[in-house]
């Protein structure tokens, strides 16, 4: 089966890029299923119930968030009663949100997909993501062979090292949240496909999907200046995974950047 797994969604040029690129990319590259990282999607922190709906109704069959996860209120009820959304795994079980969601492909195969937060540099506190992936692990029913894992961290090492802890026992370990796409995408020796990150889908011609005059002039004062979301320079950025469903390995892993081919509409 072939999945495309799209990097962090960013504002509305983000959103746009998805809306324009995922149904031309799911029948050209004859996807089975799609997941994206949505958590950057409204004007760049949280996401909308409207805007997780307009994804699904564009082709992406679930979502995977990060440290904004709880920004905007409104999502709370979405993450507790929807299938197709899934919080980082590690953080308290109190907390909104399903540890893990079993989704399946247009060729009906079942896929996990699960979320993980870092603890290195990063604001939301969450437990230990080692012991938190290993916990439901052993939840997954036995018969979906298939289990695709988002660990959304700043630090290189730290997704480097959950990628070798996984190899082997997941189908797939991509990391997410720098907004920057790294090229170490290969297949891990027991068969884990893997990526440090996936990068975004938004605007390039920014810092970090952010206007660079801004940030620049914030960086060079040590003043505050809004961190407006750009809007130049539109790709959806991700990877391909090619998996032999019937041993849910990775057969290849292949990393993709698409320009958005239309301008962002005016609507969030």
């Amino acid at each position: 089966m072939r999945i495309l797994f799209i990097g962090d969604i960013v504002g509305r040029p983000g959103k746009h890029a998805c809306t324009q690129l995922v149904p031309k990319l799911r029948e050209d590259l004859r996807l089975d299923l799609v997941v994206a990282n949505s958590e950057n999607i409204a004007a760049g922190s949280g996401m909308t119930p409207q805007m997780f709906n307009k994804l699904r109704h564009q082709g992406v069959d679930c979502c995977t968030m990060g440290d904004h996860i709880y920004r905007r209120r409104e999502i709370l009820e979405l993450l507790n009663s929807s299938d197709r959304i899934v919080k980082p795994a590690n953080l308290p079980r109190e907390a909104a949100g399903r540890e893990f969601m079993v989704v399946q492909g247009s060729n009906d195969v079942p896929v996990a997909v699960v979320s993980l937060l870092g603890r290195t540099f990063m604001n939301l506190k969450a437990d230990c993501p080692f012991h938190g992936i290993d916990r439901v692990l052993q939840r997954i029913p036995s018969e979906v062979r298939v289990i695709l894992v988002d660990m959304h961290a700043e630090t290189t090492s730290e997704k480097i090292a959950m990628g070798w802890y996984l190899d082997g026992r997941v189908t797939a370990m991509v990391g997410t949240h720098t907004h920057i796409p790294t090229a170490d995408e290969r297949v891990l020796p027991k068969g884990t496909g893997y990526i440090t990150d996936l990068g975004m889908t938004g605007p390039y011609d920014s810092v970090l999907g952010r206007d660079k005059t801004a940030v620049i002039k914030a960086l060079c004062t040590s003043m505050h200046y809004p961190y407006n979301v750009a809007t130049d320079d539109v790709r959806l950025s991700g990877v391909v995974l090619d998996i032999n469903e019937a041993t849910g390995r990775t057969n290849s892993i292949e990393r993709i950047s698409v320009p958005d081919p239309g301008e962002p509409d005016s609507s969030e």
